[in-house]
Formats: structure tokens, sequence, C-alpha cells
């Protein structure tokens, strides 16, 4: 059993954070989470670099710096960073809307570019404190474009597993539909056979043995294949061969650098919301609670650093973290391991890693995405709300017809058009009344949105009401006011005159006070005695000189 979690610090760590009262009794734990950990992570992060139709390098890559940075800054003590099959699908179609083809010299360094763009995005969403905002994207959105995400990259994979070696993930669901269907008559019986039996092992070792690292087992059992029998003579391809050694430090490609902005923002969005996400689901009670800027910071420093070392865009993935978490990881020293594993890799087994075949990536990569589809997932929300179900079905047929970024973009507009009808939303009630006033109770924060339609419904009550002398509005949940706010409510204030009934400000919060205080109308109410600390002072009409006097005499 885990020895307890400690209790969060006093004091906010910027470097290392997870460090924070480190024990010489965990790090037998994170040297065995950081190595089952990185028995998933490195094979994965290779297989999702084809993806983006990149070498299998550049994923192994992405396993390094961006890890390093991450564990400096990031506040998950288990959670590992790398890419996601979303993100490197983001990454493919965006490569192809900016025009740079596969394969082509200047791939990788446009790659690098779209890297730095969206850690440079990310910081200035920290700059510009966002993080709160950016997560205001629901889950039903996120579900929409992981369900469209998922067939367009299963389907994609599917000329590999047949024995091609196109991958048109990057030109959308309809295209590589279009490619499955001309890849059929070309197929490789044995290629078929691998990527049959890859697929098997990877849905059989999920669901039995799930502590096994499944696509640890099929890359060594495609390397032996290939190595001790005679596939390639088969039609079995191979990857290309993997260079030695740590990546070397270059400069971005920016030629088409006007090209990736829209994709990097999309990137950016859902590689901060896939780290938050999996940051808090994978926290531990006790353990310091993550800090929506802070992740921004780290998963935009991580970004930002590893664009200059051939890496793809990173952010936290669910599946590793869980292996890393489930191993006993303490701290972001389980990172450092995996790390290290990364680095032996590429300095030492790149020979044999070039034997791979290219059905056993894609064979990873499908099983990966397949589990995007979450059928469950779209079920619960049709249970529970169908307007989420709806918001997450439009985000996929989006996803999978006009393309992941626009999926991405619908998605967000749909949240935000959802909160802005919720802000739209009329929060009046109505409360106690007597014989000549009638209290109107304002249970909601009042915007720009929601104060006409507001004004407008507490004028229709008074209407409905007659006769009535005062109308009090009970203000306690309005904490913040703007000018048009306060505007609102001196017009309420001249309509309430016109029809002969005065207007009452009850329970108004110190907060709103203070800023309504700067105004003549405020000023106005306050000199006539028509603000009140409570409801029943301001039904009875009792000014706060009385009521001070009388509990002077009743003292």
């Amino acid at each position: 059993m885990n020895a307890p979690v400690p209790a969060a610090p006093s004091t906010h760590r910027w470097l290392l954070p997870t460090l924070s009262g480190y024990q010489r009794g965990w790090l037998t734990g994170d040297v065995i989470a950081g190595l089952s950990a990185g028995a998933v992570v490195v094979p994965q992060a290779m297989a999702y670099a084809t993806i983006a139709n990149m070498p299998v390098q550049i994923g192994l890559y992405t396993c390094m710096v961006p890890m390093i940075v991450y564990a400096m800054l990031g506040g998950s003590r288990a959670m590992s960073v790398s890419t996601t099959s979303t993100i490197a699908t983001l990454s493919a179609t965006t490569l192809v809307s900016a025009g740079v083809a596969a394969g082509a010299e200047d791939a990788v360094g446009s790659l690098m570019a779209l890297t730095l763009l969206v850690g440079v995005i990310l910081l200035l969403g920290r700059l510009l404190r966002l993080g709160s905002i950016v997560e205001v994207i629901n889950k039903s959105t996120i579900i929409g474009v992981q369900v469209g995400v998922g067939g367009t990259v299963a389907v994609g994979q599917l000329p590999k597993l047949l024995g091609e070696t196109s991958d048109p993930t990057g030109k959308g669901f309809i295209r590589s539909i279009a490619a499955v269907v001309e890849a059929i008559p070309e197929g490789n019986l044995a290629t078929i056979c691998l990527s049959v039996g890859s697929v098997a092992v990877l849905f059989g070792v999920k669901a039995y043995l799930p502590k096994v690292p499944g696509p640890l087992v099929v890359v060594v059992a495609g390397i032996l294949l290939v190595a001790f029998t005679s596939l390639t003579d088969h039609g079995v391809q191979k990857i290309a061969p993997i260079p030695f050694g740590f990546p070397v430090p270059k400069l971005p490609d920016f030629t088409h650098l006007a090209g990736l902005v829209p994709g990097a923002l999309a990137i950016a969005v859902m590689a901060f919301l896939e780290s938050a996400a999996v940051a808090r689901g994978i926290r531990k009670p006790g353990e310091t609670q993550i800090d929506s800027n802070q992740e921004l910071f780290a998963t935009a420093a991580a970004n930002v650093a590893g664009s200059f070392f051939q890496t793809m865009p990173a952010a936290g993935g669910f599946s590793q973290s869980a292996v890393n978490q489930g191993a006993g990881a303490r701290s972001q020293v389980s990172s450092l391991v995996t790390v290290a594993l990364a680095v032996i890799v590429a300095l030492f087994l790149a020979p044999v890693l070039s034997l791979l075949p290219q059905a056993t990536l894609a064979s990873m990569v499908f099983v990966a995405v397949v589990g995007l589809i979450d059928v469950r997932a779209l079920a619960r929300l049709k249970r529970i709300s169908a307007r989420d179900f709806w918001t997450a079905l439009v985000t996929a047929a989006v996803g999978l017809t006009a393309g992941l970024l626009a999926a991405v973009a619908a998605g967000v507009l749909i949240t935000f058009g959802l909160v802005l009808h919720e802000l739209n939303r009329v929060r009046v009630t109505m409360g106690p009344r007597t014989a000549e006033a009638l209290t109107v109770v304002v249970g909601g924060a009042l915007y720009t949105a929601n104060v006409q339609e507001s004004e407008r419904a507490i004028i229709a009550q008074v209407e409905q009401n007659q006769p009535l002398k005062a109308v009090v509005l009970e203000v306690s949940q309005v904490r913040q006011l703007s000018v048009t706010v306060l505007d609102a409510l001196e017009d309420l204030d001249r309509e309430l005159t016109a029809l002969g009934v005065q207007l009452r400000l009850a329970s108004v919060a110190p907060e709103a006070v203070a800023m309504a205080s700067r105004t003549g109308w405020y000023q106005g109410l306050v000199e006539n005695n028509r603000v009140f600390d409570t409801t029943e002072a301001a039904l009875a009409g009792t000014p706060p000189s009385d009521r001070d006097q009388n509990s002077e005499s009743r003292s």
C-alpha cells in the first residue's frame, strides 16, 4: 500500500513543485513507475508521429525535452507529458491545411514551428490568465472532438493495416475512406495477418492483462518476427531507419507560418484542456490542487523548449499517466526516469527499432484512437442532457465532414454560445410582499446580456400586482456591477416612478456598494433612505435613522 500523500505545502513552489516534501522511500516507486510508463509512452509516441506523417524518431524526441520541462514546472505528481492521438491528428490536419507536403524537406521544420506557435499561444494565455476561461469549454465538446479524431484516424490507419504506406489522416475522414477503398485491391496478405494479430493482442492485453504494457509487447513481437522470419520477403514494410542519438537543436522553419496559426490555436486549446483534465483526473486527495494557470505555463514552456529539439506539440496523456500513477509514481521523478529510458532507446536501440513493421505502429494507433469513440460517454450525455448530447454529436459530425480544425472551432463557438445563453437567462423571482410593497429577488449576477430582460421582467410583475407603492429589489447575489447594469437599474427606477411605484434596494453587497456609490443616482437613493440592510426593513419602509433609534430605545 502506498504511503499517505503529504499535505500541500503552505508556500507555493514554482520550480520542481512536486518534489516538495520528497521522501527517500518514494524513489523506488518512482523508478518503477517511470519505466512502466516509458514502456507505454515511448512506442506509443513513435506511433503517433506517423499520424502526422513524421519520422518515428520525432515521437521519440517528444518523450524527452517536453517531459523534462513539465517535470520542472508542472503541478501534477503523476502526469506524463508527451504527445497524444488528438494532438497528433490536429498536427497532421494543420500541416496539410498549411500546404506542407508529407515527407517534404521542410516538413520537420514546419512541425517545429507549429510546436513553437502552440507554446507561444499557451504562454500568452498564461500571461493573460486565461486558464479558467479556456476551461469553460464543456466536456461534451471534448467528447465530440475526440469522436471525430477517433473516426478520422482509425479509418486513416486502414491503408497501412492493409499494406499500403500512405496515411491520409491529415486530409480528413472522407479522403481517408476513399484511400481505404483504393487500398483494398492492393492489400498484402502477410501485412493483414500481422495487423490483425497485433490488434487482437492489444485489445486482449488491454481487456485481460491491464498491467502489461501492450504497446511494448507488440513492438517486441513485431521486431522479432522481422528479424527471425521472412516477413519482409512477403511484402511487410518496415519503418524508415532511425538515426542514433539525442536530437540536435535546430531552428524552426517559418515558411508556412501564416497557414499554421489557425491549427496552432486549436491545438493549444486541446493541449491545455487535455492536460488540465488529466492532471485533475489523477490527482489524489491530499495532493496540491491543480492550478489552471500553472498548468498553462508548464505546458507552454514544454512546447516552447521542445520546438527547438524536433518535437511534436506536447500535452498530458491519460493512458501513460494512468500507467505512471498505477505503478506507484509519487512525483515527477518518474517522468525523468521515462526520459532516461527514451534517451537510452535513442542512443543504443535505433538499429533494433528500425526493424519495426509499419503495420505494428498502425495497429497501435488504431487501437488507441478507437478508444476515443466513447459510445458510453455519448449514451450518458443523451441520458442526462439532450443539449450536451447534441453538442457532442454536432461537433463530431463537423469533425468527420468539415475537418478536425473546424470541429474544434465549432465546439468552442457552441460552448461560448451556451455560456452567453446562460448569462442571458433572467434570474428574477418573487419574494415576500405586503399590501403595498412587493419583493423581487435577483437570484444571480446581472450582466449586459441579461439586465434588460431582467428589467422588463420586474416591470411586468409590477404591472400584474398593482396597486403597489414600492418594489423591494433584493440584490445580495449581485456582487459585481458594470456601467451598463447601473444605467439599467437607474432606468428601472425611472420606469417604476412613472408607474407611481418607489424602488427600494435591499441587502446590497459591499462589492456592489463600492462601485454604485460613484454614481449620483445611488447616492440619491441613500440620501432618500431607499437603501436598506434587510428585505424586512425595506418592506416596512423604515429609514435607517429610525431603525437605529428603535434599536437604542429597546436597549
